[in-house]
């Protein structure tokens, strides 16, 4: 048998703590997928390293999103503008680059 030390165990347990998730709040059997129903509210829950508990309210899975995955809402850096393209014609010319004579 090939078991792992209990040190490096709890060093990955350990890691997961503070995890959030989204469960959808509906009724019957159990929750489906998020993508089946988009508009139903969330309870979103934080794993402690023992079991999930009760973290947060969403009201549909765009807000669930935004509390789960907050640096998805920063906007991009800005971008420099466009650099010109090689000569040629067509959709495969590839932006002019800096070369050294080669003669």
């Amino acid at each position: 048998m090939d078991d792992e030390p209990l040190t490096e165990w709890a060093e990955r347990r350990d890691a997961k703590i503070g995890r959030l998730r989204a469960v959808p709040v509906v009724s019957g059997e159990r929750p489906r997928g998020s993508h089946t129903n988009p508009d139903s509210p969330r309870a979103i829950e934080r794993w402690n390293g023992y079991t999930w508990e009760p973290y947060g309210f969403a009201s549909n899975l765009v807000e669930a999103k935004a509390i789960l995955y907050p640096e998805s809402n920063e906007p991009p850096p800005p971008v420099s503008g466009p650099r010109p393209l090689g000569s040629g014609r067509g959709k495969h010319r590839r932006p002019q680059t800096p070369r050294s004579d080669r003669r």
